[in-house]
């Protein structure tokens, strides 16, 4: 494997998200342990705990999205779920999910990618849907959209050189990982929505 492989990149992300899931998860039990020894709730208490289910959540979907996807190796609809779940709480963005029982890991990887994609293209929030049958959509939809259409390009034409934000780096590393897996990406982006299908 040369310095320049992206398994290389992927191997390092899937590194880094499990050296601080451990950590994580370690302060989550303290406080169910605190909870259990009948600690008092507080509002502190409540934002430490949903900040960390939070995070976990976060460096799990990364795992999936910036992490190693070996072919043949499949994960399942459950796990998927709950970590998006967690993720897209209702807060900011709300979740439509409707996927296989379980799906190969560079679709699952695909699919994260993917929704990193059409969260940046709104900014205030809104729905995001998952779609399977037969092919993959995954969509946005929300009170503003904004899409740039250099970053969105990236998708179907990764090795373009482009000046990408470390913010945006999920846009060329769909587009190499949809190229990777033998996947065409096709974009529609219009007023209210962005929509994805591969």
């Amino acid at each position: 494997m040369s310095l320049r492989d992206p398994t290389l990149t992927d191997l390092i992300g899937s590194r880094i998200c499990h050296d601080l899931i451990n950590p994580m998860s370690a302060i989550g039990n303290g406080l169910e342990l605190l909870d259990l020894a009948g600690t008092a709730p507080s509002e502190e208490l409540s934002l430490v705990s949903h900040s960390v289910a939070h995070a976990s959540a976060r460096l799990r979907f990364f795992r999936i999205a910036f992490g190693a996807a070996p072919p043949g190796q499949s994960i399942g609809h459950g796990e998927v779920l709950s970590i998006l779940r967690q993720l897209y709480d209702g807060r900011r963005f709300t979740l439509d999910w409707a996927g296989p029982d379980s799906l190969p890991r560079v679709e699952a990887k695909l699919c994260c990618l993917v929704l990193q994609c059409a969260e940046s293209a709104l900014p205030r929030g809104g729905a995001l849907s998952v779609h399977h049958d037969g092919e993959w959509r995954v969509s946005g939809a929300g009170p503003r959209v904004s899409a740039d259409r250099r970053l969105w390009s990236l998708l179907d034409h990764p090795d373009t050189p482009a000046d990408v934000a470390p913010g945006e780096v999920h846009f060329p590393l769909a587009g190499r990982t949809a190229a990777e897996a033998g996947r065409a990406l096709g974009v529609q982006v219009q007023d209210g929505s962005v929509q994805v299908s591969f």
